[in-house]
């Protein structure tokens, strides 16, 4: 059964319901300020334009070879670093590729870590607007109920006329007790036999 209980515990949580509510809001959020970036753009791309055409050519060229040149000489050297380091001790590397592997697990789990704070901040987030959400609606609805019934009638009090007296006293200290009723029976449903061939 416990797997069940999973299932029911799993539809019954409202947290994922949360957590798309807050990340639908945060959205919202981030797109409200898409129009203070495009104007931002709009504002620097002709300038950035004006500097690109400036550019001389040549100038951009040898850049491109200077920087091409220098990232050759250092993976050059990278390379021959590793190849070294390989050729040094294999139990080096070996202890390495085990410290390797124990880090990667170590920060593997510390990013689930994190990933479950930051899913559990969205899903209080989301919980918040979702209250946000439901309270103004009740707002919503109590202006419409008094907008459509704005003299709603009071209740109604009923008045209990008090019973006149009885000429047979009842004998003080009896309590009175109400007949019980019987218990309601269910009808039994007769069987049948299907007619003989």
């Amino acid at each position: 059964m416990a797997i069940t209980d999973d299932i029911r515990k799993a539809a019954t949580d409202p947290t994922p319901l949360y957590f798309l509510a807050g990340t639908a809001d945060l959205a919202v959020q981030q797109a409200r300020k898409v129009p203070g970036i495009v104007e931002q753009i709009r504002a620097e791309a002709p300038a950035r334009i004006e500097t690109v055409k400036n550019m001389d050519a040549n100038t951009v060229q040898e850049k491109a070879a200077s920087r091409a040149k220098e990232a050759q000489e250092t993976i050059q050297t990278r390379v021959t670093d590793f190849i070294s380091t390989l050729d040094t001790d294999l139990k080096k590397l070996g202890e390495s590729a085990q410290d390797l592997a124990l880090r990667g697990v170590g920060v593997a789990a510390e990013y689930a870590v994190k990933a479950r704070e930051t899913y559990e901040k969205v899903a209080e987030h989301g919980e918040q607007t979702v209250r946000t959400w439901r309270g103004e609606a009740a707002d919503g609805i109590e202006e419409l109920a008094v907008a459509v019934e704005p003299d709603a009638p009071q209740p109604v009090q009923v008045k209990e006329e008090p019973k006149p007296a009885t000429a047979a006293a009842e004998p003080v200290g009896v309590k009175k007790t109400a007949p019980k009723k019987a218990p309601l029976r269910k009808p039994v449903a007769k069987k049948t036999t299907p007619p003989a061939k």
